[in-house]
């Protein structure tokens, strides 16, 4: 019987790989410190326009709220790996917010299979809000290459500012 230690590895080790999926229920998302929105669910993203504190705020809970319940499918910093849309892509605009919002509500079922769940009635239309608010954030990979010469040149001159500070001089 040498091939019973083996057969026990393996299957101690496809259990705990069953196991180690984890819990893929959805994760609740405080929402508290963002102004309420109203119960009717709204066709844009409210936080995009309500001042640099509340969309600041948004993007933070939006992140938390998009790690714990988006990033299995749609990836980590929301660069998906393929397995569900890139969500980086939707434009920042009424069509992108209403096609965001109606998959966030009702979730997505393609010949019978849940693809995604609907998070709506679980996770609220504040949570929904700040995840896309963090995913506006987001750019996609290729929508800074033309600005990084511009970028590099700022760098370079906020650089030179602070060595100049610290050196002493005024501004």
């Amino acid at each position: 019987m040498p091939n019973l230690p083996i057969l026990t590895a393996a299957f101690v080790f496809s259990a705990a790989a069953a196991l180690a999926h984890g819990d893929v229920a959805p994760q609740p998302v405080n929402t508290d410190a963002l102004p309420d929105v109203g119960e009717e669910w709204l066709g844009e993203n409210p936080y995009r326009a309500m001042g640099p504190e509340v969309w600041a705020t948004a993007v933070e809970i939006g992140a938390s709220g998009f790690n714990q319940n988006c990033a299995r499918c749609h990836g980590l910093q929301a660069v998906s790996g393929g397995l569900a849309p890139d969500l980086r892509y939707l434009e920042a605009e009424e069509y992108g917010d209403s096609w965001f919002v109606e998959r966030f509500q009702t979730g997505y079922t393609q010949n019978g299979v849940t693809k995604m769940p609907a998070f709506g009635a679980l996770l609220g239309q504040k949570a929904a809000w700040a995840i896309r608010t963090y995913i506006e954030t987001r750019p996609d990979g290729d929508s800074l290459t033309t600005h990084s010469p511009r970028l590099g040149a700022i760098r370079d001159m906020l650089g030179g500012f602070a060595q100049s500070l610290s050196d002493g001089a005024a501004y």
